[in-house]
């Protein structure tokens, strides 16, 4: 059973996530911080990490950079999970390296084909 680590500070969208992924045969690990979120990444190796961008501590790109950069976590595939939209932001988003980004409010289809590509690519195109 695969393992998605769920990084978000919203209630509603964490329960709708995590009922989505365990619909599917997920297993979900969960933090509302990014430090948090950084420390199970590192402790539990999941397979793969869904990461919110505006959390209360660090942002998700700063998460990103600081779970890469370490050696625990720098193979995990992190796929960006935002409401942001806007062209700058996107592009910000896709110049951290993130694996893939889904976009706030999800569309279930489209983001349960993002998560399996991911999973079974490392990447999303």
């Amino acid at each position: 059973m695969k393992t998605i680590l769920i990084i978000e500070d919203n209630d509603k969208n964490m329960k709708l996530t995590r009922e989505l992924l365990r619909a599917k045969g997920y297993a979900t690990l969960e933090a509302v911080t990014g430090e948090a979120g950084v420390s199970l990444a590192l402790e539990h190796h999941p397979d793969l990490v869904l990461m919110d961008i505006q959390l209360p501590d660090i942002d998700g790109i700063q998460a990103l950079g600081r779970m890469h950069a370490d050696p625990a976590g720098a193979a995990i595939p992190v796929v960006a999970f935002t409401a942001s939209v806007t062209a700058a932001e996107r592009s910000r988003i896709a110049g951290a390296g993130f694996s893939a980004f889904v976009s706030k409010p999800i569309d279930v289809r489209d983001f349960l084909a993002r998560i399996a590509e991911v999973l079974d690519h490392g990447r999303s195109s």
